[in-house]
This record gives structure tokens, sequence and C-alpha cells, in this order.
């Protein structure tokens, strides 16, 4: 029995360590997602000021050029990526106008954005689908 032991702890080493083939990495979040309700398009990449963090725009929103438009708002910035999620930042609601601690990642091509209190446990997800290109009107202005 005490043979097997260091086979089983290594094995058990192995196992927590090792990420699934079909794990996304750190670059699967970056580009452009179009929110769960069609209303806005978000854009992920590197923060200008901390490139190896990701930063979160709105850019694109159904009501630009209008008062109540969020175009250019950022809605996050998770400062690494660790068990395939980016972490240690912050999410932005713009419904409420707060921030809360926030998780990001991608499963089954869809973007995960988990936004909590505490815990990852106390939270809410969005779900966005990846988009190709933003919609051609309306258009957000710099």
């Amino acid at each position: 029995m005490t043979t097997f032991a260091p086979l089983l702890r290594a094995a058990v080493v192995l196992a927590t360590l090792a990420q699934p083939a079909w794990a996304a990495g750190p670059d699967e979040a970056k580009g452009l997602w179009m929110g769960a309700d069609k209303d806005a398009v978000l854009e992920f990449k590197p923060c200008a000021d901390a490139p190896t963090a990701l930063c979160g725009h709105i850019v694109w929103d159904k009501d630009a050029g209008q008062a109540k438009d969020s175009c250019g708002v950022q809605i996050a910035r998770l400062e690494h990526y660790q068990n395939d999620a980016w972490r240690d930042g912050w999410v932005y609601d713009p419904r409420d106008g707060k921030k809360y601690k926030g998780a990001l990642r991608v499963k089954s091509g869809e973007l995960h954005i988990r936004a909590f209190l505490g815990t990852e446990i106390l939270g809410q997800t969005e779900q966005l689908q990846r988009v190709a290109a933003l919609p051609a009107t309306p258009v957000c202005k710099p």
C-alpha cells in the first residue's frame, strides 16, 4: 500500500495542474462580444497601461448618439489569467452604475462575465456571443 502512495500523490498533483486540451487560453477572451440583450458590443483587449491585464470597453451601443448611450465606457479590468479565467479585477454594470469583483472565462464559445460581491459563488453571470464585426449602425463616436 505504501508503494502506491507516492504514485497516487503524483497522479493527483498532475491531474490538478493539467489543463484539458479543450480549455480556453488567455487570448480566447480577446475580441468583440455581443451582449445577451443584443444592445451592446464589448471589445476585450490588453489594457493600454498594463499589457498583461485585460480590459473591456463598450464599442457599439444600440443607443449610440443619444444622451443615454454607453459608448466608450470601460466595463472590465482583470489583472491575471489563472485556472481558465481572467480574475483579480472588477467589472462595471452600466445599468446600476456599480463596480463589482469580476471573473471572465470562455466556455463553449461563449464569454461568461461573472460579477460578484465577496466570493465568486455569490454573483451573477452574463453570457456574450462572439461577433466578427460591429453592426453598421448606429455608430459609437470616439
